[in-house]
């Protein structure tokens, strides 16, 4: 069974091809854009092309049985053509649900007639990364809405639950919600990078117009957007889910230990 990885140097594609591995995946083709700087294992088929090309797909596509989409909205139908026609039985795909800006990813999934398995998940706990420039030079975070709740996921626990639909029978046409195994408050975030680092991270909270200025800097247009949502989730936490567990047989990650896992991120060089 040949297994496609799209974006297979991205962020979470590179933690797919891993746990594929580690699984004792035997036929584990990457696509990836610049082969010669992957650094992807020997035993890996390595294949140059983008989603963003659909063009570059064919040869990557050939002989492909099941294959984890990367979430990428603007030629989502064309590739999902191009899988189909290649005889791809079975997409997995990085998604979004309803009302979520990567939701057309499932729309055209489950339009294109390919058995499918949607992962959708909550906010990745490496998006705390924005905060590591502001530890490493001020040693504090200046942020809004430090009682925003929410249950993030680690990159690497979302690849997990991605490898066992790939390999395993029993997924299709499931929609798994994915969060970490607790909501946690940003503060609460802070504090256990303060741990993880050994000593406090002081919190000061800005209020949304300054929050909003801090953040355009980053994140442009989407910092309003991006900060709406957590002013929902002070008087509406996200609650967390067992589906990694359910899925994996292990539990997800908390923020605590993604913190010591990634604390040089944090810590000045």
């Amino acid at each position: 069974m040949t297994i496609l990885v799209t974006g297979a140097t991205g962020s979470v594609g590179r933690l797919v091809v891993d746990h594929l591995l580690a699984a004792g995946a035997t036929d584990v083709r990457a696509l990836t854009n610049k082969p010669e700087k992957a650094a992807l294992p020997m035993e890996v088929d390595v294949v140059k092309g983008y989603i963003g090309r659909p063009e570059t797909l064919p040869p990557a596509l050939e002989g492909v049985d099941r294959m984890y989409l990367a979430p990428l909205t603007e030629t989502v139908h064309e590739v999902l053509a191009l899988a189909r026609t290649a005889g791809v039985q079975h997409v997995v795909d990085l998604a979004g649900p309803e009302g979520n800006w990567w939701h057309a990813i499932e729309v055209a999934v489950e339009e294109s007639g390919v058995a499918w398995t949607h992962l959708d998940a909550g906010e990745f706990m490496e998006n705390s990364l924005i905060w590591a420039d502001q530890i490493r030079t001020t040693g504090q975070v200046r942020d809004a809405y430090p009682d925003a709740a929410n249950a993030p996921i680690a990159m690497d626990d979302i690849a997990a639950v991605a490898a066992v639909a790939l390999l395993e029978d029993g997924h299709v046409g499931k929609a798994y919600e994915l969060t970490g195994p607790e909501s946690i408050t940003r503060a609460d975030m802070v504090r256990c990078i303060g741990v993880a680092l050994g000593r406090d991270i002081p919190y000061v909270e800005l209020t949304r117009e300054q929050a909003v200025e801090q953040l355009s800097k980053a994140m442009g247009e989407h910092a309003d957007w991006y900060l709406e949502g957590k002013a929902a989730l002070v008087a509406h936490p996200q609650q967390a889910v067992a589906t990694v567990a359910q899925v994996t047989g292990r539990p997800a990650k908390t923020f605590a230990q993604w913190a010591v896992k990634h604390v040089d991120a944090f810590r000045v060089a």
